[in-house]
């Protein structure tokens, strides 16, 4: 399985599990049906710092997601 994350200002707002395909298919099928904008996320952290949850902040500079203070 694949895990996508919604961002809107930077915080995250929503995160889907999609079937484990190309990540780029995932993300065009998802932000032509849902809006926004959407980044893929790694349940074992593997990429982007850590897995994105919901209120999590991302850090475009960094390409990262981060716990909230």
């Amino acid at each position: 399985m694949a895990y996508f994350a919604r961002i809107e200002n930077n915080i995250v707002t929503n995160v889907v599990v999609m079937p484990n395909t190309d990540p780029q298919i995932n993300i065009q099928w998802l932000t032509e049906r849902k809006g926004g904008t959407w980044l893929e996320t790694a349940y074992d952290g593997r990429f982007r710092g850590k897995y994105a949850g919901i209120g999590d902040i991302y850090d475009p500079q960094s390409d990262t997601f981060q716990s909230p203070e």
